[in-house]
């Protein structure tokens, strides 16, 4: 699946791009290095904060789905 992300997103890219040429829009990125930085940097973060939750919910995930040891003999009787 992550690969069909990844194509997605640069199918929309070039799509934007494309369009905004064609049509003389002004193209909606930072013309100078540090907005460029900025947005590599918004992506790659986006990108890791991505892969750390998918962990953190397969880690989540495998743990929830062992067998339930609690059998109640803790709780008090009435």
């Amino acid at each position: 699946m992550q690969h069909g992300k990844y194509t997605l997103g640069v199918i929309v890219a070039f799509t934007i791009g494309a369009g905004c040429k064609l049509t003389g829009i002004p193209l909606p990125a930072p013309p100078v290095l540090e907005g460029s930085l900025v947005v590599a940097s918004m992506t790659v973060g986006h990108v890791v904060v991505d892969r750390i939750t998918e962990w953190r919910a397969r880690k989540s995930h495998s743990v929830s789905t062992a067998p339930n040891r609690d059998d109640g003999s803790d709780k008090e009787a009435d």
